[in-house]
């Protein structure tokens, strides 16, 4: 197996940053120096990936352009000598990763973004899905990499999890673990925003999948599901049966970059180191 492509879903309005998001796609807001985005696009590239697909909406032009060259910047860089502002300018992708962009015509919910982008998907291809809002430090290595493992040892599709307050398992898609080997858990389940009495763990689903081919088939006939939206959770849950499903545990430290306070957070952290 190897993992080439990964899918960004991108296109969401930012609400919870408004008025800021009102020009200002939320990816693009700034972690330091870097926008959000960035981190996500970094943590593909060191697994491997090679081809990165940007899901995004309407007035998300701005990411489209951050991800383009920019030859007049360039070139005042290096007239100014401003050297190393320049090769900071020119490595935000290296040469040899391609960069696509999709549409999501309209906002019909994660699995419809995906399956967005699956005409840039081969039949029988493994691919990523990162959720940019979901920043992660990880440790030893970013949490894609840790992942690529699992998914090589048993063929089937793997999800990060982590363990959450039972509070706040209604935000998330939790999984019901069958049995747990070190840091990989084999899923027997996994349902998509349950209430807390209803809740089969605290295993929270977060931001970074390896899927199995399978799984974009399945987004093809998938139903409405919470919020009355094409969750990839669903098709996930589907697919179980099918390949299997692994949860695996990071390491590293998670931020939710879509609230005001996990972004000032992740500033503070990154910030400091």
């Amino acid at each position: 197996m190897k993992l080439r492509k990964a899918i960004f879903p991108v296109a969401g309005m930012g609400t919870r940053f408004l008025p800021a998001t009102k020009s200002i796609p939320k990816e693009m807001l700034p972690i330091v120096d870097r926008p959000i985005i960035q981190y996500a696009v970094d943590e593909a590239i060191a697994a491997g990936c090679d081809t990165l697909i940007f899901v995004t909406g309407r007035s998300k032009r701005a990411v489209e352009d951050y991800f383009d060259r920019a030859p007049e910047l360039e070139a005042e860089l290096e007239a100014k000598g401003k050297f190393e502002a320049l090769e900071a300018v020119r490595n935000i992708i290296p040469p040899h990763v391609k960069v696509l962009f999709v549409r999501q015509p309209a906002p019909l919910g994660l699995g419809h973004a995906v399956l967005c982008a699956a005409p840039l998907i081969q039949p029988d291809e493994y691919f990523a899905v990162l959720l940019p809002d979901d920043l992660i430090d990880g440790y030893p290595e970013p949490v894609l990499a840790q992942m690529l493992p699992v998914a090589e040892s048993t063929n089937g599709s793997v999800i990060a999890i982590e363990q959450v307050p039972r509070q706040d398992v209604s935000k998330y898609g939790v999984i019901d673990p069958e049995s747990e080997q070190g840091t990989t858990i084999k899923v027997k389940g996994i349902v998509e925003k349950p209430s807390i009495e209803s809740a089969p763990s605290t295993y929270a689903v977060v931001g970074r999948y390896i899927l199995h081919p399978n799984v974009m088939k399945l987004l093809e006939s998938q139903t409405p599901g919470a919020g009355g939206e094409i969750q990839l959770t669903d098709a996930i849950a589907r697919e179980i049966e099918v390949n299997g499903l692994h949860g695996c545990r990071f390491g590293g430290k998670r931020f939710d970059c879509g609230s005001k306070q996990g972004f000032l957070t992740a500033n503070v952290h990154f910030g400091l180191k």
